[in-house]
């Protein structure tokens, strides 16, 4: 398959308002690619594309406000982005929310909540675009997964579970879509400086005690920019990786994980706090 073509195209970016999705949507505009951005932050959303179109003159930024939680106004807006985008070459599945506490502490309406928007809105935007991508050979998916979607740590089933659904859903379909000249990277970040911890539901079963140290444990490991994590992502798509693991945080957990496929939590309990997600 040939290297992916940014310049002309037009990218489709989930989660563009902040993190490595805004990161992405300014390298993806230095490439030459046309945006179409989306997200739940209206006034986040705007500033960025604001930026963007401000350096960008010859490039078309569009925008669309939407809660990839509400699956009915998921649908309608990929039905949207068929209708008013069908030039479209490249989708990147960004957007994700979190979740903490064990699955005795979280109800089930907030796993719901993140099953939304880190695996139905994939699935859906990915299955309402796909003819769109289809049409245009040479087209791309990228699904950001997670650290957690190589290995699940305790306090985690919810967001793991949404995570390592992408990761299988992202590997199934790119070998599908291997003879249609269209490729598909599962990108599984490790501690990425983003606002998914900010933004984090907890669960109502949580004390506040475990909510902090939870908290504390998980800032330490946010050290790599999200313009770091989005150069990584772009020089991926390019070169058709079919899988990215970013930083150390990700690439020592896959290593434990083959060597010690079911015993691996126990020597990383010993050593971390109740976990949080790192992507």
């Amino acid at each position: 398959m040939r290297p992916y073509a940014f310049a002309g195209g037009t990218a489709v970016v989930t989660g563009a308002a902040s993190g490595i999705g805004e990161a992405l949507a300014e390298q993806l505009a230095g490439r030459g690619s046309h945006l179409v951005l989306l997200d739940r932050d209206a006034d986040r959303l705007a500033a960025v594309a604001g930026r963007i179109a401000a350096g960008h003159p010859a490039l078309r930024v569009a925008t669309h406000v939407v809660d990839l939680a509400d699956d009915e106004a998921t649908a309608r807006m990929a039905a949207m982005l068929v209708a008013e985008h069908p030039e479209t070459t490249l989708l990147v599945n960004n957007a994700g929310v979190a979740l903490g506490g064990r699955f005795d502490q979280v109800g089930l309406e907030d796993v719901e909540w993140l099953l939304s928007v880190n695996l139905r809105a994939v699935v859906r935007l990915t299955h309402t675009l796909l003819p769109v991508l289809k049409a245009h050979p040479g087209a791309h998916v990228v699904n950001v997964s997670s650290v957690f979607g190589i290995f699940a740590p305790a306090g985690q089933v919810a967001y793991a579970t949404s995570k390592f659904a992408v990761r299988g859903f992202s590997e199934a379909l790119r070998h599908e879509l291997a003879d249609d000249g269209i490729g598909v990277t599962v990108v599984h970040p490790g501690g990425i400086r983003t606002r998914i911890a900010e933004s984090a539901r907890t669960g109502a079963g949580v004390s506040v005690e475990e909510y902090e140290e939870g908290r504390k444990q998980f800032s330490k490991l946010l050290r790599i920019p999200p313009e770091v994590a989005a150069a990584q992502i772009v020089a991926a798509v390019e070169r058709r990786r079919p899988r990215l693991l970013i930083g150390w945080t990700a690439k020592v957990p896959d290593v434990l994980v083959r060597l010690l496929p079911g015993t691996y939590w126990r020597l990383i309990a010993r050593r971390a706090a109740p976990a949080r997600p790192e992507g």
